[in-house]
């Protein structure tokens, strides 16, 4: 039987392992420009919008993987059945994407609904890929993650390559793609231990307790990624499509440095969950408090500055020139209170299974505040009313978490 591995990889491996996702992710921004320039405003607008909208789904198979990681290192028997109920539990949504997908060409191989189900079925496939990565973590096998997405930057590079030279329509481009996501997917799913994938056992006496997990688990990384596809909506809504692409281009830095983070994260996940069970939580969540109080004044503070700024017309002006001076002050503002969010989130959840609930119902206030805003700024500002609706909604959910956690441990009162 195969044992899940709770040490974190030596300091080479994981200098590797960013490398290897630093570069996929580096690649996926010059496909961007690269797009941006082969298909024209209207078009590039129309694929930043489905990849915005779609975004979230990758992190309905990555939801298992945090379970993974959580789990797995406080258990001495059952490793087996658990590993291949997150599988299972990743692969499903892609399975059935894909599925719908193909219909869809077969109905209509050139419309709306084809290229944004092509897109769901990219993101998903890819929170299955980063699932199995992150199981081979586990098993002490962490550079057939760094191979994994090193063949996928290849992929990438190739489509983009193919699309520049013969002008293929998004839903082509992302079509391509797929296919080779799919057969890294494959490859990656095959170097798995046998018993990881296939039997059966007591799997279904397993599925409701981890089943909870993983939904509880994935629903706060899920929110904040349809949070993100929210501001997407409002510009689609309000006439604002074109503004998909330079919203997109300016998210992709942001989600840069917060996938690299959550990367980061996920290396030491075993170590972590391991070091904050039972006694150990006490430290965690008092961290956590801290966090979120940093990161709930620093929204505030960023607010005030909106406001100042929006209260007079000559300055009001900055905001609307989408500038790129602007939009890269307020993306700077949005990492850091996105990141300090995603770190107190993340030792919150590696504490005990109780606050999952708090994470989750915070999420749940991110996203509607973040629908709110949108709605309320997006309109005039476009998409430096896009970015202010990010970083104001991370600061309400810094709020919502803190008073939350502080209502069930009031011992962590100041």
């Amino acid at each position: 039987m195969t044992l899940a591995s709770t040490a974190p990889p030596r300091l080479s491996v994981m200098v590797r392992l960013a490398a290897g996702r630093g570069v996929f992710r580096l690649t996926s921004q010059l496909m961007a420009v690269a797009l941006a320039v082969v298909w024209g405003a209207e078009s590039f607008g129309q694929f930043a919008n489905a990849m915005g909208l779609c975004a979230w789904l990758l992190f309905v198979p990555t939801a298992a993987e945090k379970a993974a990681l959580k789990v797995l290192p406080r258990m001495r028997f059952l490793t087996a059945h658990v590993a291949r109920l997150v599988v299972r539990l990743a692969a499903v949504p892609v399975l059935a994407l894909v599925a719908a997908f193909v219909v869809a060409v077969v109905a209509s191989p050139h419309g709306t609904v084809t290229l944004y189900l092509v897109t769901a079925a990219w993101s998903a496939a890819g929170g299955l890929l980063m699932t199995v990565s992150g199981l081979h973590r586990l098993r002490g096998r962490p550079m057939l993650d760094a191979a994994a997405f090193g063949a996928m930057t290849a992929v990438v590079l190739a489509g983009t390559a193919v699309t520049w030279v013969t002008g293929w329509s998004p839903t082509a481009h992302l079509s391509l793609l797929l296919v080779g996501l799919l057969a890294v997917t494959g490859y990656s799913l095959a170097a798995l231990p046998r018993d990881w994938v296939l039997g059966a056992g007591s799997d279904r006496r397993l599925l409701p307790a981890l089943g909870r997990s993983t939904w509880l688990l994935g629903l706060s990384e899920l929110l904040d990624v349809a949070a993100l596809s929210t501001v997407y909506l409002v510009l689609a809504l309000t006439g604002r499509t074109t503004d998909s692409g330079p919203m997109y281009l300016a998210v992709l830095v942001a989600s840069m440095v917060g996938s690299l983070a959550l990367y980061q994260l996920k290396l030491y996940q075993p170590a972590t969950s391991a070091r904050l069970r039972g006694t150990g939580g006490a430290g965690g969540r008092a961290r956590t408090f801290r966090l979120l109080r940093t990161a709930e004044r620093g929204g505030l503070a960023f607010a005030v500055i909106v406001a100042v700024l929006a209260a007079f017309p000559g300055t009001r002006a900055v905001l609307t020139a989408e500038s790129y001076t602007v939009l890269g002050a307020i993306l700077a503002v949005e990492v850091a209170v996105s990141t300090l969010v995603i770190y107190a989130n993340f030792l919150l959840e590696n504490t005990n299974s109780s606050v999952l609930t708090l994470t989750s119902a915070a999420a749940v206030v991110g996203l509607a505040a973040t629908a709110l805003i949108a709605l309320a700024v997006v309109p005039w500002l476009g998409v430096a009313g896009g970015l202010t609706a990010l970083v104001l909604a991370a600061a309400v959910k810094a709020g919502t978490l803190r008073r939350l956690l502080l209502r069930r441990h009031p011992e962590l009162h100041p």
